[in-house]
C-alpha cells in the first residue's frame, strides 16, 4: 500500500506499509528493473541512513528499504522487538513483495535479524552483505562492556524504564552530542536534517521499543546464534563491509559461513558507512551483487 511519508523523502522513492506477523512495516522502495534489494538499518537509524544509498543502488535494481518493527515510522506497540520476531518480519516482507530471493544489506545491530533471516529462510537470499556489524555468540556482547571501551548506553538501553528515564525527550542531544559525533570519521556526513529525521521517529510514544528489543537479543541470543552458525550456517553469498571497526566484521561473518567470504574495508570512513561513503559503499555492493547475479 502507498502511503503519503510522514517524515522526510527523497526524488524517485516511494513509501508504502505493510501489514506482516502481527504488525505494519513501513518501507520505501525504488528502481523498476534489475535482482531486488533490501536494506536493513542500525541504530540510532532508520531507513533514512540509505536514502544517499539507494539511488545509487536503483540505476540496477529495484531497492527497498524497511524500518524495523518499533522503528521509524513501522508500528511499535507492545510486543516482542527481538531479533527472532524482525528476522520472521523480513521473512514474510519479501513474500509480500512477491521478489524474493532478494540482496539483504543489514548493519549495525540488525546483524542477528539479517543472520537469521539467511540462515533460516535461504530461500528468501541471493546474497547477505554485513556493514560494521558483529553477532551474539561470537563478539558481539563485547560492545556493551564498559570497562573494554564498549558503549555506555547499550546498558541504558537493556535496563527496564531506564531508556524512557534517560533517553526520552533527548533524543536529538543524544544523537548529535554523543552517538554520531563520537562514532563517525566523515565530518560533516550526518547534518542536522538527518538527526532531525531519525530523532522525529525515536522520540514518538513507544519509540525505544525496536532498539530495546535488539540489544536485549544481542546479550541474550549468543547460544542460539552458535548453533544456527553450526547447522545450518549461512549458505548465500557474503560480503563484510569494515570501516570504522576494522576487520570485526569480516572476522566474524567468516566464522558463520562454510564459504570464503568477500570482504571490503573502507579507511577513513566510520560507523554509519551508508551515510559517511554512500558512493564507496555503492561501489563494493554493486560490484558483489553483479558476480552474485552472473554466477546464478
Amino acid at each position: 500500500m502507498n502511503v503519503t511519508p510522514t517524515g522526510r523523502t527523497a526524488p524517485g522513492i516511494t513509501h508504502h506499509r505493510a501489514e506482516v506477523n502481527g504488525t505494519t512495516l513501513h518501507y520505501v522502495s525504488a528502481g523498476s528493473t534489475g535482482s531486488p534489494v533490501l536494506l536493513v538499518h542500525g541504530f540510532p537509524e532508520t531507513w533514512w541512513t540509505f536514502h544517499q544509498l539507494i539511488p545509487r543502488l536503483a540505476t540496477d535494481h529495484r531497492v527497498f528499504a524497511v524500518d524495523l518493527r518499533g522503528f521509524g515510522d513501522s508500528d511499535n506497540a507492545p510486543g516482542d522487538y527481538g531479533s527472532a520476531t524482525s528476522a520472521q518480519d523480513l521473512h514474510l516482507l519479501i513474500a509480500h513483495l512477491g521478489v524474493g530471493p532478494v540482496h539483504v544489506t543489514g548493519q549495525d545491530i540488525s546483524g542477528g535479524t539479517v543472520f537469521r533471516l539467511a540462515a533460516t529462510n535461504p530461500q528468501d537470499v541471493l546474497s547477505l552483505t554485513a556493514v560494521e556489524t558483529g553477532l551474539a555468540g561470537f563478539g558481539a556482547e563485547g560492545l556493551a562492556d564498559v570497562t573494554r571501551g564498549g558503549a555506555w548506553y547499550i546498558g541504558v538501553l537493556v535496563t527496564p524504564g531506564a531508556p524512557e528515564l534517560l533517553l526520552a525527550g533527548r533524543e536529538r542531544e543524544f544523537f548529535g552530542q554523543h552517538i554520531f559525533s563520537a562514532m563517525t570519521a566523515v565530518r560533516g556526513a550526518v547534518t542536522a536534517t538527518d538527526i532531525e529525521e531519525f530523532a522525529r521517529t525515536y522520540s514518538r510514544p513507544g519509540g525505544w521499543h525496536g532498539a530495546i528489543g535488539l540489544y536485549r537479543s544481542m546479550l541474550g541470543e549468543g547460544a542460539e546464534i552458535k548453533a544456527l552458525a553450526q547447522a545450518p550456517g549461512l549458505r548465500v553469498p557474503v560480503l563484510a563491509v569494515g570501516a570504522g571497526g576494522g576487520s570485526f566484521t569480516s572476522g566474524t561473518m567468516s566464522q558463520v559461513t562454510s564459504t570464503d567470504i568477500s570482504a571490503v574495508l573502507l579507511d577513513g570512513v566510520g560507523h554509519y558507512v551508508a551515510m559517511e561513503a554512500p558512493e564507496a559503499l555503492a561501489k563494493a555492493l554493486l560490484g558483489f551483487m553483479a558476480g552474485v547475479d552472473a554466477a546464478r
